[in-house]
């Protein structure tokens, strides 16, 4: 696979939202309300409890170009 450099890449600025409510309709909320602000969603990671099959916390990773001046 070929690496496709650029002259002037656009470095990313990063936002992590982190929420202990696991739910669909929350993370829905959440991901509505950055991506509406101009976020794109980067991922997810779940912080998992050995006494649980849920979850107990939810990272969500949204990257955005760097504003130049």
């Amino acid at each position: 696979m070929e690496e496709v450099m650029t002259k002037n890449p656009k470095a990313l600025t990063y936002k992590v939202v982190e929420s202990s409510d696991v739910t669909d309709g929350a993370i829905e909320s959440i991901l509505n309300e950055w991506v509406s602000k101009g976020w794109r969603l980067d991922g997810m990671q779940f912080a998992m409890r050995e006494s649980s099959k849920r979850p107990s916390m939810v990272f969500i990773l949204f990257t955005k170009p760097e504003k130049r001046s």
